[in-house]
């Protein structure tokens, strides 16, 4: 097989766990780069990948928030960046006067349905969520996912990072945001895209990468004054051996982190949408993420209405 088709393959594995389509789609397209289902099978097979995982995922969990939910505001916002209009998800509680903000970054997938829900999610743990669309510079997330991989690919670190930053600068200026109480959660690439915005701004008070990658370099974490909390996933072996060293430097530092590997879970288990997807830990971890948001987002003296 061709290096080009293996890594086609394997970027069409990563898709599938995060949920962009089903077992069926799935072998369709790899079989359009093998020949067959059963090369597809096999091809599958060598990537250690369970196809047969996603007919456990079949009913939505409880915890997904519908975009009429009538607790919150949400709408969809356009706010200038520095290439042009950056495209965005937007939700906040109805009650309340003001809140701190928290900027949802999403995989190398776009901005899609699952993102959004999640900056739901967001707002209905107290927070004016903000799901970014890193693919805006390209006229935003298009519906097929394997096109938004593509276009994610195209992007830049620094293109993304200087969208992010107009982000923050957005949830600044919103009359419902406590400015100077900002934080960011990411998922995967999202996750690479928290470290490296908690690396370069000052204006965040609180960061969370869920399996992030890439992880930063270790010689970089000087610079860091985010307190960070760091999920990832025991059986995600290879990036979650790479991030071991950057524990380890940020305890060296006296950096105020968390980090927290769980147990039995594959990458991208908080993905409800995906192949991965583990109730327990994704449970689990939102309330770990919540509550260490509300930690250094939310003053004590702050109404609980």
């Amino acid at each position: 097989m061709k290096n080009d088709d293996r890594s086609h393959i394997e970027e069409l594995a990563h898709l599938y766990v995060d949920g962009a389509f089903d077992r069926r789609e799935l072998l369709h397209r790899v079989a359009r780069v093998t020949g067959s289902i059963a090369a597809a099978t096999a091809a599958l097979a060598a990537l250690d990948l369970d196809i047969h995982a996603q007919e456990r995922v079949a009913i939505a969990p409880a915890h997904q928030v519908p975009e009429d939910a009538r607790d919150l505001n949400v709408q969809n916002v356009e706010f200038p960046g520095e290439a042009g209009v950056i495209f965005a998800h937007l939700a906040r509680p109805v009650r309340g006067r003001r809140h701190p903000g928290v900027l949802v970054i999403h995989e190398n997938r776009g901005l899609n349905e699952h993102i959004r829900d999640v900056t739901r999610r967001t707002a209905r743990a107290g927070f004016v969520g903000l799901g970014i669309d890193l693919l805006s510079r390209f006229g935003g997330t298009p519906a097929d996912p394997e096109e938004a991989l593509r276009l994610y690919q195209q992007t830049t670190t620094a293109g993304r990072l200087s969208d992010m930053l107009s982000a923050l600068t957005y949830l600044q200026s919103l009359r419902r945001v406590e400015g100077d109480a900002l934080g960011a959660v990411g998922f995967c690439a999202g996750g690479g895209n928290v470290w490296n915005l908690a690396l370069n701004t000052d204006a965040l008070s609180a960061a969370v990468p869920f399996y992030g990658a890439p992880v930063p370099s270790p010689d970089a974490l000087s610079a860091l004054g985010t307190p960070v909390l760091a999920i990832y996933a025991e059986l995600d072996r290879t990036l979650t051996r790479g991030v071991l060293p950057v524990v380890l430097r940020l305890e060296e530092l006296q950096k105020p982190f968390g980090f927290h590997i769980y147990e039995g879970t594959r990458h991208a288990f908080h993905n409800d949408t995906g192949a991965n997807y583990d109730p327990d830990a994704a449970k689990d971890a939102w309330r770990q993420t919540t509550a260490f948001l509300r930690k250094h987002l939310v003053s004590p003296d702050a109404p609980t209405a």
